[in-house]
């Protein structure tokens, strides 16, 4: 017996639909991809941004132009082996349980390296927290939820339908901290007296470290109210220990170069040497940070309370290294943006 004619058609329309959306999804899949400018399989292309590490991650991001696809997973592979190589490099200086934190890193690396390269070659915009935030906005292509793989899709902005204007947003503290630091970046990076401005802050505080470090390290101490020939008198206790000259000259080199490779980039305001330059400032920074953490020259236990001088030690330790941490991501950060522009005028010359 034969189907009426209403259900055989509500059959067909709804056959019909399945077949625009499996045609529409491919659309934007391709989309998404783009065009190759190394000609291969983008599946391939993303399993070989991953399988080198960051290597290969910085090979792709120079040699692929136009496939924001494969842009997207060399920045993400830059981005996540960068941070986790630097974080296994600065923690397996610690001492005795360096060698933890390099195993539970080392695992860590390889899970990540075979789960973004079985996700990419399967297709999918796999996102890694954070770093795929970040490897989003660099690669200059917005992504939204994929529901049907879990991973993130292209999608075209300006294809959104508009939507009636509705009444204005009530303005927040947030919203206006956030307007007034996106215009602050925005002076101290795209303006010329901004940068000014910003490299004689530099040159600033680099002096008063100078100084500082150099003749006035004594005043870094623990101090107590005490009682001196019946009378009441500050006491301070050093905190440095003597391994504090062997850190000395390498900070006191690292300032003053600061100081001169931030009065060369207001001189000479050319954004290639510019940006090199604080790269190798940064660099210079992280290597003053992670040889104080080598070194260490802290004695906490002068401090007469038990409690806090055992936690002092662990305290500064955690800062020391977020603070590695936050220098290794913004050398990443400015070096893959500096490949990146060197890459695009490359091309466009």
């Amino acid at each position: 017996m034969g189907l009426p004619p209403e259900e055989r058609r509500k059959i067909y329309e709804e056959e019909k639909a399945r077949i625009e959306a499996e045609e529409k999804l491919e659309k934007e899949k391709q989309e998404a991809e783009g065009v190759s400018t190394t000609n291969l399989e983008p599946r391939v292309a993303v399993l070989l941004c991953y399988i080198g590490v960051w290597v290969t991650g910085i090979i792709f991001l120079l040699i692929e132009q136009k496939n924001k696809f494969v842009r997207f997973h060399a920045i993400q592979s830059i981005i996540v082996f960068g941070i986790l190589g630097i974080t296994s490099a600065v923690l397996s200086q610690a001492p005795v349980v360096g060698w933890f934190f390099s195993i539970i890193i080392g695992l860590l690396t390889f899970v990540l390296w075979i789960v973004l390269m079985v996700k990419a070659y399967q297709g999918e915009l796999y996102r890694v927290p954070l770093a795929g935030d970040l490897a989003q906005r660099m690669s200059t292509v917005s992504y939204g939820k994929d529901r049907n793989n879990g991973g993130i899709r292209g999608k075209d902005e300006h294809a959104k339908p508009l939507s009636p204007p509705g009444p204005p947003s009530p303005v927040t503290a947030t919203d206006l901290g956030k307007q007034f630091g996106d215009k602050a970046d925005g002076y101290f990076l795209t303006t010329r007296s901004g940068r000014i401005t910003s490299s004689s802050f530099a040159i600033a505080w680099s002096f008063i470290f100078l100084i500082f470090l150099n003749f006035y390290n004594q005043y870094i101490a623990y101090y107590q109210l005490d009682k001196v020939d019946g009378a009441s008198k500050w006491v301070s206790s050093p905190i440095l220990t003597a391994d504090f000259d062997a850190w000395l000259p390498i900070v006191t080199t690292i300032l003053a170069l600061s100081i001169i490779g931030h009065i060369i980039i207001i001189i000479f305001d050319w954004y290639l040497l510019r940006e090199t330059t604080l790269i190798v400032l940064n660099l210079l920074g992280l290597i003053a940070v992670v040889s104080l953490l080598s070194i260490f020259p802290f004695d906490f236990s002068v401090i007469p309370n038990t409690t806090m001088a055992d936690i002092l030690p662990i305290i500064a330790t955690i800062a020391l290294v977020g603070i590695v941490v936050g220098l290794g991501i913004a050398i990443l950060v400015k070096f893959v943006k500096l490949i990146a522009s060197v890459a695009t005028r490359t091309t466009n010359h």
